[in-house]
């Protein structure tokens, strides 16, 4: 198989299309076409479904998604060990939280002592950070979540992140003395998206407890939680470090929860099985030395 058959291959899949495939090769539709139909031939199976002007991953071309992943991802990192700046650049990605209030941090310290890194941080989400890892899309992820183990990712848990309950200070909940699930029945809640790994344990918690919530605002912001909270919408769920300032002013309450654990693990996951450079290398060693600290 030819990698500029793969390339083109994964493009049409993530596109959907091939025209759309051939405007960000520079190829003409033809190209696209040929390179398709050539590795169909070889692998005598049919890799995608027409769909009028829209085309969609056959099962055949599902399983070979992974692969061409992998072995463009190896194809760089031949072409990366044999360059002249070896390995300089670092691509990562994060979930929201982290990002805004944990990685900063990091990547001034790597501005400050590793001047030949070139960090790109590439915006994606964060249910796919480990299978983004494992394809070699990405060289490190930061996840806020339950630990888990992936075969073929290295996972270092780094440190515990305490997710708390907010709500405006008025608010009855303000002023308890111990907040339990029962005593958010009926409360309208204030939710990061849905598949956010503290509130799927919170919801896990809630439905233990016999205790459906009713009332749900779904936001893909913790910044515009906060200011709904602060207008007195109702309580949030959310990591300590998010609502800490806000807490210190006076602006948000935190609640005194008695209820279960829903603290969650920050994590940096590499691939490994990809060679690890020595700019790489060192950057996950700063990582580690900002974020265990925190």
């Amino acid at each position: 198989m030819e990698l500029r058959h793969l390339t083109t291959f994964r493009t049409v899949a993530e596109t959907g299309s091939f025209t759309r495939a051939a405007e960000r090769l520079g190829y003409v539709q033809s190209n696209v076409t040929a390179h398709i139909r050539a590795l169909e031939d070889e692998l005598s199976v049919v890799l995608f479904d027409r769909l009028g002007r829209r085309v969609q991953l056959t099962s055949a071309g599902q399983r070979l998604l992974d692969y061409a992943g992998r072995l463009l991802a190896l194809a760089d990192e031949a072409q990366a060990a044999v360059a002249e700046d070896v390995g300089s650049q670092v691509q990562i990605s994060s979930s929201d939280t982290l990002c805004a209030y944990r990685l900063p941090a990091v990547l001034r310290l790597v501005r400050a002592e590793l001047p030949q890194a070139r960090v790109v941080f590439r915006p994606m989400s964060s249910l796919l950070l480990r299978q983004h890892v494992l394809q070699g899309e990405l060289d490190v992820a930061f996840t806020l979540e339950p630990v888990h183990e992936t075969p073929g990712l290295q996972v270092e848990p780094l440190a515990i992140e305490e997710i708390v309950f907010v709500a405006p200070p008025e608010h009855p909940l303000a002023s308890s003395a111990a907040v339990q699930p029962t005593d958010l029945a009926g409360v309208p809640m204030l939710l990061t998206e849905a598949g956010c790994a503290y509130r799927v344990r919170f919801e896990q918690v809630m439905l233990a407890a016999n205790t459906p919530l009713h009332e749900v605002m779904e936001f893909n912001s913790v910044e515009a939680i906060k200011q709904c909270v602060m207008a007195g919408m109702g309580v949030a769920v959310l990591p300590r470090v998010t609502v800490a300032d806000e807490v210190a002013r006076g602006e948000l309450a935190q609640l005194a929860w008695v209820g279960p654990d829903l603290n969650m693990t920050t994590q940096m996951i590499w691939n490994a099985k990809r060679w690890c450079s020595p700019t790489l290398t060192a950057f996950l060693a700063l990582a580690r030395r900002v974020l265990m600290r925190e």
